[in-house]
């Protein structure tokens, strides 16, 4: 612990503040926990706010993909460059992307693809139609379903019964919120078209979660490796776009403080911070329970849409959040189960 040599209290407190969290693991995994917990849902919350003219928001969903994208760029590439050059001297040679991505070009492009792309612009794009209580269904709600759907397909991994009656609560309750819009549909609304991002985007961030467990990519590579190749690959093609009046924008009529806020609410908060967040507990807690934890993201996000938002939550969304977290639960419990019995 450092002591101020003139008795300076303020450095006396911070330090010991230091010293408690570097020697209490279960602080850090706690913090981390809430955390995560935290920037889940305040994602879902603030991305439907951004996107909707009405309460304020000025950036369409292409400009919110871009403050995302070049905002955890200005942390993640310096720190990609780092480790290339370490792995380098270490006589390392899995790096691409001009030497920014710490992980072979195969991996980087298709998690760049799938996660650093696709994924944000489907989301972002889904609540221009769709109401934050319906992204908390179909995005981290349905996010186990289509994980496990993919690991069995791509990994080989077996469906026992039990995790098929999990998936199917799942299932039943991204139905009742997905099959009512559809209903909705012949009458001209749009809900849908935003339900439907907003589950390929969940499928988008599935297939990059599978792909990561299979080739055993470390959590921070794959980060800087997705967050590499979008940078890449999206900030050129939006300028230019935006440039030649091809696409529109609305970046210029944001003020300086709004793209600083998106660029670190999207970027730094939510792909940054949280990604190590999300690492550290895991680290701590374990896969089993750090799902549990992430089980409370639905219902405290569909309750933020309501309070915050003033969304309305009809009976088939009420239904829909209880099928999915039961789900959820019941999974994470039958495979905390099967690992105390080894099986």
């Amino acid at each position: 612990m450092i002591i101020s040599c003139n008795g300076d209290n303020g450095l006396m407190q911070l330090s010991q503040i230091k010293l408690y969290f570097s020697s209490s693991p279960k602080v850090v995994g706690i913090f981390a926990a809430v955390v995560t917990v935290f920037i889940w849902t305040s994602f879902i919350l603030l991305a439907r706010a951004s996107a909707d003219e009405s309460r304020g928001g000025v950036l369409n969903p292409f400009d919110l993909a871009f403050c995302r994208i070049f905002g955890s760029a200005i942390i993640l590439l310096p720190l990609g460059r780092l480790m290339v050059l370490r792995d380098r001297a270490k006589g390392e040679k899995n790096s691409c992307l001009f030497g920014f991505s710490p992980l072979p070009l195969g991996f980087t492009l298709v998690a760049g693809l799938f996660a650093g792309l696709l994924q944000p612009l489907l989301v972002y794009n889904s609540f221009v139609f769709a109401p934050a209580v319906h992204a908390s269904v179909l995005l981290p709600g349905s996010l186990p379903m289509w994980t496990a759907l993919l690991a069995f397909l791509i990994l080989g991994e077996r469906l026992t019964r039990w995790r098929v009656l999990s998936l199917s609560l799942i299932f039943c309750g991204v139905g009742l919120v997905g099959g009512q819009s559809l209903l909705h549909a012949l009458d001209g609304g749009d809900t849908w078209k935003g339900d439907l991002l907003m589950i390929m985007g969940s499928i988008c961030w599935a297939t990059y979660s599978v792909l990561v467990r299979k080739h055993r990519v470390e959590a921070v590579r794959a980060t800087i490796a997705l967050a590499t190749f979008a940078f890449i690959l999206y900030v050129p093609a939006y300028l230019a776009l935006t440039a030649g009046d091809w696409k529109s924008s609305r970046l210029l009529d944001a003020s300086w403080t709004e793209i600083a806020f998106q660029m670190i609410a999207q970027g730094w908060c939510t792909v940054v911070i949280a990604g190590i967040a999300f690492t550290k507990m895991i680290s701590y807690f374990g896969p089993v329970r750090s799902t549990m934890i992430t089980a409370l993201v639905p219902g405290l996000s569909a309750l933020g849409a309501v309070v915050l938002l003033g969304e309305p939550m009809g009976w088939n969304v009420v239904v829909g959040l209880i099928l999915v977290t039961l789900g959820i639960l019941f999974g994470v419990r039958v495979l905390s189960q099967r690992m105390v019995n080894g099986k």
